[in-house]
């Protein structure tokens, strides 16, 4: 089975018992017995795609930087430019020799960065922000008036828009306003490192993982609020914060405000090692829920403990 891959057109069936044993092969024998090197770091192993840590244990990795991984057929497609017939075979044991790595496939470039087009009214998003999320007034009309979030007109998305350090807008991410809607996701061709953010003056910055926990957040500490920087993920891990500090080396503080849950407490962890190492000052601020809307959705109590 070819497993979604759409260059390649032969037809090889694997059974289930094919594909286990290939998934469970052992990376770090797999790279040893390709001339790799290896470094010790615990339990785990690190290997190197170019200037980016990949970390690998047993038959699993993951890509530090980008923040991805798999399992043993998912490293030879993506490191050796592999189909998912080929990495199965290799893995199997039936090409006999050194695993090269193959051309890149040819792929269909991206489509260009487009904000989507506005609608001529903005009800359905005041009234999603505003009613169901509770996001302050104030707040909110401070960020659209900076043109930093908008109504798209085929949806009716909240689009919350990223700008770069010229103030071109360079990403966007879009959340469902419908009353059953759960829908999330990015614009295509956007730079995460610009993902939705608030430039300020002071030394503080906080980083949060959805762009409605940053006004959350906001909207429950407004005391001079204008004068701090902030930035929103957006899913991509952590690319904004970087960019953020790079772009404002007057950032001594980071305040780190990820979702009170376990992905939340690793990367508040795996950050924090990381600023450890630039000397920048970090500080944890933990929501009493999962994350700051509900927060904000409903206040502590407490009359709760009693």
């Amino acid at each position: 089975i070819n497993e979604g891959d759409d260059n390649v057109s032969t037809y090889i069936h694997f059974t289930e018992e094919q594909k286990e044993q290939a998934r469970q092969t052992d990376l770090v024998e797999l790279l040893r017995s390709q001339g790799e090197k290896l470094k010790p770091s615990g339990h785990e192993y690190e290997w190197r795609d170019g200037s980016a840590k990949v970390t690998v244990r047993g038959n699993l990795w993951f890509h530090q930087y980008e923040e991805v991984g798999g399992d043993a057929i998912d490293f030879v497609r993506r490191f050796y430019n592999k189909s998912y017939p080929e990495a199965m075979q290799y893995l199997l044991g039936d090409c006999n020799g050194r695993l090269v790595v193959s051309p890149p496939i040819q792929k269909e470039p991206p489509p260009p960065f487009e904000l989507p087009p506005k609608n001529d009214n903005m009800r359905r998003v005041y009234a999603y922000l505003l009613n169901k999320r509770g996001i302050d007034r104030d707040v909110l009309y401070a960020f659209v008036h900076a043109g930093m979030i908008y109504e798209s007109a085929e949806y009716h998305n909240a689009i919350f828009v990223g700008f770069d350090k010229n103030g071109k807008a360079v990403h966007a991410h879009k959340r469902g306003t419908g009353s059953e809607s759960s829908y999330k996701g990015n614009v295509a061709s956007g730079i995460p490192e610009n993902s939705f953010h608030w430039t300020g003056k002071s030394d503080k910055l906080y980083l949060f993982e959805a762009p409605i926990d940053m006004l959350s957040f906001i909207s429950m500490n407004k005391d001079g609020w204008r004068d701090h920087s902030y930035a929103a993920c957006c899913g991509v891990a952590d690319r904004v914060l970087f960019q953020m500090l790079s772009d404002n080396p007057n950032i001594k503080t980071v305040c780190l405000c990820l979702d009170n849950d376990e992905a939340g407490h690793k990367a508040n962890k795996r950050i924090s090692d990381k600023l450890f190492t630039q000397g920048i000052q970090t500080e944890i601020l933990v929501p009493s829920h999962k994350d700051w809307n509900e927060d904000l959705l409903y206040p502590y109590d407490e009359s709760e403990e009693t």
